[in-house]
């Protein structure tokens, strides 16, 4: 039996991560688990009052946030599991979740990753994330399969490749982390796990989607659904991911898009929504990736300064 780490990471949702621990205990029946909480830089540290109460938990403590990569990557490190599996805080685990996907890693050797079906948890009938489409480079674009339909069992059968995981929830193998490397860490939030996914395809591993297996996500309860952190990080690392991913020519054809296309519109919207302070956040997200080389691993603005 392969040994699973379930890696998570807690900042100022402590009572999020608990419900998340609680659901761990009360759903799993795979024996050979670990379970390791990050608590990102959190203003009051958890750790202590959360050692006691869930001794089988292994906690980690950074003082500083350093975001869903970087926590993440701190995680993995101490890790002793031949497979990891990596979900979002504000997630929920069902019965049989963590076997399915370790059968899909164990019985395809092509598999280096892969995800279950994610559904709200706002309405658990809802569809997340069945899959998603690979990344125009053009236009920075692509669509995730399934999403907003009703839940009727539609992809209950469905087992195969999708282009990439979902950072909510993925199983991946230690062996895929060894050769593709970990997340970048200066994405800091969003695009990290279409980056990392990227290099995973490009190093040989298929990723896969699981419609057999469900996770119920609650979604943006750290950062908020339409926060400024969002967006300033959301528009950064669009650019970002081309930086590191799409060939000159399509490269710079993005570029002409996103300063003619994109900023105009999501100007004009910004005044119509009469949120002007994410005009210069968007100003700053461009002028982050002409300032900062793409390897950096200087984060940028951290959520204490974005506002």
């Amino acid at each position: 039996m392969k040994r699973v780490s379930v890696v998570t990471i807690n900042f100022n949702q402590d009572k999020i991560t608990e419900e998340l621990l609680n659901s761990i205990a009360e759903t799993n029946t795979y024996e050979n688990l670990e379970v390791i909480v990050v608590d990102n830089g959190s203003t009051v540290n958890p750790v202590p009052k959360w050692a006691p109460k869930y001794p089988n938990v292994k906690f980690i403590r950074s003082e500083v946030n350093l975001g869903f990569s970087g926590g993440n990557n701190i995680g993995i490190k101490p890790a002793t599991g031949d497979y990891y599996f990596l979900v979002n805080n504000d997630t929920e685990f069902t019965p049989g979740l963590v076997q399915k996907l370790v059968d899909v890693l164990d019985t395809h050797p092509e598999v280096g990753i892969v995800s279950p079906k994610l559904n709200y948890h706002f309405d658990k009938t809802l569809i997340q994330y069945m899959g998603f489409t690979l990344v125009d480079y053009y236009t920075c674009r692509n669509r995730a399969v399934g999403k907003n339909q009703r839940d009727v069992g539609q992809f209950d059968d469905f087992l195969g490749q999708t282009g990439y995981c979902h950072g909510g929830a993925m199983m991946v193998k230690r062996e895929t982390c060894e050769k593709a490397g970990l997340m970048a860490d200066n994405f800091f939030i969003y695009y990290e796990e279409v980056d990392w996914g990227e290099r995973i395809n490009k190093s040989g591993y298929q990723a896969w989607v699981h419609g057999g297996a469900v996770i119920y996500h609650k979604e943006s309860m750290t950062v908020g659904k339409n926060s400024p952190f969002k967006e300033y990080f959301m528009n950064r690392n669009r650019i970002l991911f081309i930086r590191h991913n799409a060939p000159a020519f399509k490269a710079f054809v993005f570029y002409i898009y996103f300063v003619i296309m994109v900023v105009p519109r999501n100007i004009v919207n910004y005044i119509k929504e009469k949120r002007y302070n994410f005009i210069g956040l968007l100003l700053r997200a461009v002028w982050w990736n002409i300032t900062h080389k793409k390897t950096s691993t200087e984060l940028g603005y951290t959520i204490n300064k974005v506002s």
